[in-house]
């Protein structure tokens, strides 16, 4: 399950890796059925491997574990609600379902890393699982993948925390190899058949595939693993299509068991906490300068006596895209209740999860902003109403975040507050909220600020019609006036005489709103006692003269 030891090399006795991949979904094109994207994923079959899980609270209470019970009271009441519903009018059969819809395959029983340096024997991990986590109401979805092994070196527990979770490479070695990434990864079934093997090798398909689209192309044994969803510009056709709302590493969470942490020199932590490249013990992988603060930073010590002590306890180390701890090999009981990997699994990649969640539908809702803005044709109506559309759906779903999902706070457990408040500090959720709150009530301004001129123009319109209107009003008032001995006409003399004040009352109307601005302009220019004559006959002029000869003048 897990390399050849060189004696001199620290060992891990058992290492735990969760990878998680952000990803945002594309809308359901127009005219399809109205689903949720996981709908689509409900009816497993050949092209289909995912299948929806039932959560912990939907089983025989009887069997319900203190594990899952323990899990729900760590986080505070909204919270709660959020993860795992609610149950209402004190019925248990009748409940609000969780925000998440989770689907698992279980094809994937192992993964083979196969290592860049010339010696290095390939390992084999164990999968715990591989799930696809959605979100009602925000086109999200997080893929994460848990592997495990034990008895590894701790510098190939380095080199898969810095190479694994690769999602393409950023350069190629000159023998042709990816950088940074594994030399191979090879999906394995329980059987150990060989499912999917990247390609990170191939140079020329992810330059084509950039020059072609202008994004970037996945390894393919991650495109494997995600089918049917498939990459939004990619030819591929799938049930879902998604697009990378991030760059090329995936956010990781590492659990590493040694005999005695406190044997670990400080540059060896450093790797473990940032995820960078193995090295000896004494070389760090920055500066010092860079790295002199890294312990206040990076690290939370409230259970690590480091040296003091004959246990120095669990070390907890966070970047906002990596959160690693560090245990001892004891069997020790966390806070009396639970052991560190079972909190490790559960609470803390809840507290992992949902800031990259935040993280995620933030930048999605960014990126629609930025979309609905670069398409926009301030001249062309029909792009103005497309805008206007696209942005008051925006506000709709950043409304529907931010009272369903948006919290600072998810505990008031000491611990899981400072490590949920220290991932999401790392990662900006919080500047970046605000940053969308405000480009969205900067849009909303916008479009307010253009329906009032277009109710202003409206009103301006229509009170000079009005006002011209009058005209008519007194002129057509000689049918009243007796003027015209018509009483006792008859009818169709009537009807020709109503028709005779009404063609061309209407005519004039209408031309006078063909000619309503220019009105305006003229109405204004004649009430303004510091205009001379001439510019007011000027601007009674320029109502009557054509349009092209309007554009020809001179501003």
């Amino acid at each position: 399950m897990a390399s050849i030891v060189n004696p001199s090399d620290k060992v891990v006795r058992h290492f735990r890796q969760i990878l998680l991949w952000p990803l945002q979904l594309m809308p359901i094109r127009e005219g399809a059925p109205i689903q949720k994207h996981w709908e689509r994923l409900q009816t497993p079959d050949a092209d289909n491997p995912w299948c929806e899980l039932a959560d912990e609270f939907t089983g025989d209470p009887n069997l319900f574990q203190e594990r899952h019970y323990s899990e729900f009271v760590t986080f505070l009441p909204f919270v709660q609600r959020f993860l795992y519903g609610e149950g209402k009018g004190g019925s248990p059969d009748i409940v609000q379902e969780s925000s998440i819809r989770v689907f698992r395959r279980n094809d994937v029983a192992r993964v083979r890393i196969t290592y860049p340096d010339p010696h290095g024997t390939p390992v084999t991990f164990e999968v715990a699982h591989v799930d696809l986590y959605f979100f009602y109401d925000i086109d999200i979805v997080i893929l994460t993948i848990e592997v495990y092994a034990d008895e590894l070196s701790l510098i190939r527990a380095q080199d898969t925390l810095f190479r694994f979770g690769r999602v393409y490479p950023t350069y190629w070695e000159p023998e042709g190899r990816g950088g940074h990434c594994p030399k191979y990864v090879e999906w394995l079934s329980a059987d150990d058949k060989v499912l999917a093997v990247s390609d990170y090798e191939k140079r020329e398909k992810y330059l084509s595939f950039v020059c072609r689209y202008r994004a970037p192309c996945i390894a393919s044994h991650w495109e494997w693993l995600l089918e049917p969803l498939v990459l939004h510009h990619s030819g591929k056709k799938g049930l879902i299509r998604y697009r990378q709302i991030e760059y090329h590493l995936m956010p990781l969470m590492a659990y590493l068991i040694v005999d005695n942490p406190a044997s670990l020199s400080r540059a060896e932590f450093v790797r473990l906490g940032l995820a960078a490249s193995p090295g000896t013990p004494e070389s760090l992988p920055y500066s010092e300068h860079h790295l002199k603060d890294f312990e206040e930073r990076y690290c939370y010590d409230r259970y690590w006596s480091g040296q003091d002590g004959d246990r120095p306890g669990t070390r907890f180390m966070c970047t906002g895209r990596v959160f690693t701890m560090v245990g001892d090999r004891s069997p020790r009981i966390f806070v009396d209740r639970k052991t560190d990997l079972e909190q490790f699994r559960h609470e803390y990649f809840l507290l992992f999860l949902i800031p990259h969640f935040h993280r995620a539908a933030l930048l999605m809702l960014q990126d629609r902003l930025v979309d609905a803005t670069n398409r926009l044709d301030v001249g062309n109506l029909e792009s103005v109403r497309q805008f206007r559309r696209v942005i008051r759906q925006t506000l709709g779903v950043f409304l529907r975040f931010t009272h369903r999902y948006w919290f600072q706070e998810v505990s008031d457990h000491t611990q899981a507050k400072d490590l949920f408040r220290m991932i999401s500090e790392h990662l900006g959720t919080a500047r970046l909220y605000t940053e969308v709150r405000t480009a969205i009530e900067d849009m909303s301004q916008y479009l307010d600020s253009d329906a009032l001129r277009r109710q202003g123009e409206t009103m301006v319109r229509l009170t000079v019609v009005t006002t011209f209107g009058l005209i008519g009003v007194m002129a057509t008032g000689v049918l009243g006036m007796n003027l015209f001995a018509a009483a006792e006409s008859s009818i169709l003399t009537k009807i020709v005489y109503f028709l005779l004040v009404l063609i061309p009352s209407t005519a004039i109307i209408i031309y006078t709103v063909l000619k309503s601005r220019r009105l305006s302009d003229f109405l204004e220019i004649l009430a303004d006692e510091r205009r001379s004559s001439r510019d007011k006959l000027e601007a009674f002029a320029n109502v009557w003269k054509m349009r092209h000869d309007q554009d020809r003048a001179p501003q």
